[in-house]
């Protein structure tokens, strides 16, 4: 069973800078290799949406258009986690924040959610005016 779990979501002003992490074990890696890793948001009422992606050794990373030159996704495949570095955080980046994983992909990232297998639990981002 992949797992993977997010932390490092919380409350910040406008502004601010919060950094998620996206752990998986290291018994996932040695069975299923490495993956791609995306991270998405669904804030209430809306639909869940695409944040960034990075293939499996760092060279390639993809962002929506709301997230570049704020945020940074990036990895560390030693200790098998994922990190989405966010500055200059405004309120409508308030949402709850998901990472997935692709294993045996066939390209070097993707954007849909449904090219994703695996999905962590999420952790809350909020971010006040």
């Amino acid at each position: 069973q992949v797992q993977l779990v997010e932390s490092g979501g919380g409350l910040v002003q406008a502004g601010g800078s919060l950094r998620l992490s996206c752990a998986t074990s290291a018994r996932t890696i040695q069975t299923r290799g490495t993956s791609i890793v995306g991270w998405f948001r669904q804030a209430p009422g809306k639909e869940r949406e695409f944040v960034a992606t990075i293939n499996w050794n760092g060279a390639r990373t993809y962002y929506a258009d709301s997230a570049k030159g704020r945020f940074t996704i990036s990895r560390e495949n030693d200790k098998h986690t994922v990190y989405l570095q966010m500055n200059s955080l405004k309120p409508e980046d308030t949402a709850v924040y998901y990472c997935a994983a692709r294993f045996a992909p066939t390209h070097d990232y993707y954007t849909n959610i449904d090219d994703y297998d695996y999905w962590g639990q999420g952790t809350q981002v909020t971010v006040s005016s």
